[in-house]
């Protein structure tokens, strides 16, 4: 134990041990990440990321082919180019994120929130997308060919800019 002496000591006398201490505890910190980096570094190490603090994330071209990321928060994030299909991301947040020209062919995006999100490019060719918000979404030249949509919310969403083939609508008919 240092006494209370020692800390004013003008010779330094026994300093090493206190100085000793200070580096080491801001060298434990200094390794601390962010919770926000410690997940997008696991998201691209395992492309696994549950309950994730995404939000705003750079994830632009990113190859997260059937990554599971359920529950995680990507609002505000840029996956414009990215390939997510087959990706897991039931209840995921991505309110106002940038997907133009993402591939979410056969991605399961139940209860996800898509709201204010630009789909524009988006190809959502098979997803499930079962009660998804897609308030408010960009949807120029996105296709929702075979997607299931049954009790999505499209509220404030233009659905002549979209291709629906064969899509399972929110009131539960399939387009033609």
């Amino acid at each position: 134990m240092i006494q209370q002496g020692t800390l004013f000591n003008p010779y330094f006398v026994q300093a090493t041990i206190a100085s000793f201490l200070l580096v080491g505890v801001a060298a434990c910190q200094k390794n601390e990440l962010p919770s926000a980096a410690n997940d997008l570094e696991q998201l691209l190490q395992t492309k696994q990321c549950f309950k994730c603090d995404l939000s705003g994330a750079q994830l632009s071209k990113a190859d997260l082919q059937g990554a599971k990321l359920n529950d995680a928060n990507l609002s505000g994030a840029d996956l414009s180019g990215a390939n997510l299909s087959g990706a897991f991301l039931d209840s995921v947040d991505l309110s106002g994120a940038n997907l133009s020209n993402v591939n979410l062919s056969l991605a399961g995006l139940a209860k996800a929130n898509l709201s204010g999100t630009n789909l524009t490019g988006a190809n959502f060719s098979g997803a499930f997308l079962r009660a998804a918000n897609l308030q408010d979404a960009q949807l120029s030249n996105t296709k929702f060919n075979d997607a299931d949509l049954n009790t999505a919310n499209l509220d404030g969403v233009d659905l002549n800019s979209a291709d629906f083939q064969g899509a399972m609508m929110p009131d539960g008919t399939i387009r033609k």
